[in-house]
């Protein structure tokens, strides 16, 4: 019943007397911290998302590889963003999508380039894989949603944070299957020569297998949080 409705049928001392309730805002978080920490776990592009799993399925059989390919997904990410956000004022919004990928592709060179020069083998390992992240919707969609909308400092950390969580998510697919797959780390022979190694590991089903195990864990870990976080309000308003 409103104010004036009160003055009508109740009179005026009451409704004046009458207590008035308002709604209490929830609080916002701290912005900046929010966006460069969200990739990390909340909105982890590959293990919340599902996004990036051709590179996932293709370059995760070991540890370097997965490195190799999440910095260079880390480079590409954060400059596109950068000047993206920085253009985002001149760019025509009939060819916004067009000029996106024609910034993503220039960083994809320049990544593509420097892997060839300084590790020419790692990049023969990794052959397609590094120009194909011209085609990550990852990226694309990170211009999409988020650089194009948003100033350049917000955006470095929105990218920094995503690039981050993807190269982590990688590095723990590669980790594991390389483990398992050639029981060794980085190289490095962890599980001595009598470990009969798990074959399929380092092939694709391998990749879906690890994948899905990661992600049992992960949303097992998210739902047991919320249910924490739930019986603890519980309480306080008990």
């Amino acid at each position: 019943m409103n104010l004036r409705q009160d003055l009508l049928i109740c009179g005026p001392v009451q409704a004046l007397t009458k207590p008035i309730q308002t709604k209490t805002m929830p609080r916002k978080p701290n912005t900046k911290r929010y966006e460069l920490i969200k990739g990390l776990w909340q909105d982890n592009p590959l293990f919340v998302q599902m996004l990036g799993l051709c590179p996932m399925l293709a370059v995760t059989n070991t540890a370097i590889n997965a490195l190799a390919m999440g910095l260079a997904t880390f480079f590409v990410l954060v400059s596109s963003s950068f000047f993206v956000s920085l253009l985002r004022g001149f760019i025509p919004k009939q060819v916004r999508i067009s000029c996106f990928i024609i910034i993503i592709a220039t960083f994809v060179t320049v990544a593509d380039f420097t892997l060839l020069a300084l590790f020419p083998t790692l990049h023969k390992e990794l052959g397609a894989f590094i120009p194909l992240i011209v085609a990550n919707c990852m990226i694309l969609g990170r211009q999409e949603a988020f650089a194009a909308k948003h100033p350049v400092g917000v955006s470095v950390l929105d990218a920094i944070g995503m690039a981050t969580g993807f190269l982590f998510a990688l590095l723990v697919l590669g980790g594991v299957r390389e483990v398992f797959g050639s029981g060794s780390f980085f190289g490095i022979s962890l599980l001595g020569s009598d470990f009969e190694p798990w074959v399929v590991m380092l092939l694709p089903p391998g990749g879906f297998l690890t994948l899905g195990f990661i992600l049992l864990f992960f949303n097992r870990l998210k739902y047991r949080r919320r249910a924490t976080l739930r019986t603890a309000n519980v309480e306080r308003i008990a």
